[in-house]
């Protein structure tokens, strides 16, 4: 691989340069924009992330920022991305790095790995792009171009193929000239834009066409090598939208649930049911003054899916007893204090 990798490494530094995105992390490569960038783009889209990451930067400008951020503060700038548990991490690395590296990312890829959260990508990535250093980045858009490129058949899910790719990119990386940042972010665009997943790839206008073997042999759709899907697991939840004039019922999750310490919906597991909606509603003391029937809603996890029952409710009831964890909270509490995840705002969070 690394003779292949010094054939098309020019024509690929040069389409970077000239077709490469702007990113406001690109702009401003330092070490913190790097990586909050990084962990944010961690199973997200980058449009996703374009406005996630200019509001956190924003309000929490370096890592004694984030440091010392509240939590209910740190998943509210969060909400919406998912995940949260990447930004609960954010938030312990940054207090480790402020007590043992004085506020400083350390730019030693084997130390970054030892901070709460980072990887073998987050670290090379982070390494690599903000201080130039000569470690590899591999991702599955890494993974993927070069998969094809050599017309490997080892199965990129494996730790042991990454593992494999990323002492082999070092290794060219240690005898090449090429800037580390430069050379990383090229085969992860490369991936994105042209050598791409769950489509054809865009072959013609590739600039690594004239050396990919998988072109060569016709196997573009038959690569890379992938585990078998597992099949995900599938829940029904009922929701309610509850309603006290214009304010919303919400609960906060325990930390033993899915989507722990964020505001939910109050819920129960299954299907409607009339008596198990009246006892759930007396449970936790709401009396209905009206009901209706919402259009059914779906939301996708990693490893779960929910098909979500919606019922909304008008009432006059108090809020339920203090430390239950229930409270009614009004439209600018939703819009600025509530971190309540995109699962439960399906319907909106407005009365219909």
């Amino acid at each position: 691989m690394l003779q292949i990798l010094r054939e098309v490494r020019p024509s690929l530094i040069s389409w970077y340069e000239r077709e490469k995105r702007e990113m406001p992390w690109r702009s401003d490569p330092t070490p913190y924009h790097v990586y909050v960038s990084e962990i944010m783009l961690q199973q997200t889209r980058v449009d996703t992330v374009r406005p996630y990451y200019l509001r956190f930067i924003a309000e929490l400008p370096d890592i004694a920022a984030l440091a010392s951020c509240e939590e209910s503060r740190l998943l509210k700038l969060w909400e919406g991305l998912g995940y949260y548990s990447r930004v609960r991490s954010m938030k312990k690395a940054a207090a480790k790095i402020v007590e043992k590296y004085g506020g400083k990312i350390p730019s030693s890829y084997s130390e970054l790995l030892k901070l709460p959260g980072i990887g073998a990508y987050t670290a090379g990535a982070v390494s690599s792009i903000a201080f130039h250093e000569k470690e590899a980045v591999v991702d599955g858009n890494v993974l993927r171009v070069l998969s094809r490129l050599t017309g490997s058949e080892d199965n990129i899910d494996l730790d042991s193929t990454r593992e494999n790719y990323r002492k082999l990119l070092k290794s060219f990386l240690t005898e090449d000239g090429t800037d580390p940042a430069v050379f990383n972010q090229s085969l992860m665009e490369l991936g994105a834009l042209v050598c791409v997943p769950n489509a054809e790839p865009r072959c013609e206008v590739c600039p690594l066409a004239s050396s990919c073997r998988a072109l060569r042999e016709n196997r573009t759709d038959m690569l890379p090598v992938r585990s078998p899907k597992i099949s995900r697991k599938k829940a029904e939840i009922t929701c309610f939208l509850i309603f006290r004039d214009s304010c919303l019922l919400l609960v906060k999750n325990d930390r033993k649930r899915l989507l722990s310490g964020l505001y939910a919906l109050p819920h129960y597991e299954g299907r409607p049911d009339p008596g198990k909606t009246a006892a759930f509603l007396s449970s936790i003391g709401i009396e209905s003054e009206s009901m209706r029937i919402l259009p059914d809603r779906k939301h996708i996890f990693t490893h779960i899916e929910w098909q979500m029952h919606g019922i909304e409710i008008l009432t006059k009831s108090s809020p339920p007893s203090a430390g239950s964890g229930y409270r009614f909270f009004s439209p600018e509490e939703l819009e600025n204090e509530a971190a309540v995840p995109e699962a439960y705002r399906k319907w909106g969070l407005k009365a219909h």
